[in-house]
C-alpha cells in the first residue's frame, strides 16, 4: 500500500467528496448535490487509492516537525468535530483540471476523445500531475 491503512479509515470516501466536491462543482457549474453524486461515482473506484496515495505524499512533504504518525493525528484532529464539513472551492489550475478530467473519465461522463487524449504519454503525465494537485488540495482540507 502506497499510505499507510489508518489515512484510509480517516479519509473515507464521503469525506474526500464533501472536500472536494465544492471545486468538482463550480469548475463544471454544477449544483453541489450533482457535483458530489458525480464524485462519488468517480472515486468509488481505482481513482480513490491514487488521489489518497497522492495526498499521503502531500502531506508529508508539508511538514517537516512531524512523523508519520504525528501527521495523521493532525488529521484525525481535524476531522473529528465535522468530518463532512464542505471543503473550500480552490481555483482551476491547468494540473487541477487534469484531476478533474480523471474524475470525468471514472464517472462515465468525459467523452471517448478525452479518454483517448488522457492515454497518451503528455496525458499521462498530466495525470499525474493532476493526482499530485488534487492530494496537495485534499492534503490542505484535511488539516485545516
Amino acid at each position: 500500500m502506497r499510505y499507510p491503512a489508518r489515512l484510509a479509515h480517516l479519509a473515507t470516501r464521503a469525506i474526500v467528496v464533501a472536500k472536494l466536491a465544492p471545486t468538482y462543482a463550480d469548475a463544471h457549474q454544477l449544483d453541489h448535490d450533482e457535483g458530489a453524486g458525480r464524485l462519488n461515482t468517480a472515486l468509488s473506484g481505482p481513482l480513490l487509492e491514487d488521489l489518497l496515495a497522492a495526498t499521503w505524499q502531500a502531506l508529508l512533504g508539508g511538514t517537516k516537525k512531524l512523523d508519520e504518525e504525528g501527521v495523521l493525528e493532525k488529521v484525525a484532529k481535524s476531522l473529528r468535530e465535522r468530518p463532512l464539513r464542505p471543503g473550500r472551492s480552490a481555483p482551476v489550475t491547468p494540473d487541477l483540471s487534469a484531476f478533474l478530467l480523471l474524475a470525468d473519465l471514472a464517472a462515465g461522463t468525459a467523452s471517448d476523445a478525452a479518454g483517448r487524449v488522457m492515454e497518451t504519454d503528455a496525458g499521462k503525465a498530466r495525470a499525474r500531475a493532476g493526482l499530485a494537485a488534487a492530494g496537495q488540495l485534499l492534503a490542505r482540507e484535511l488539516t485545516r
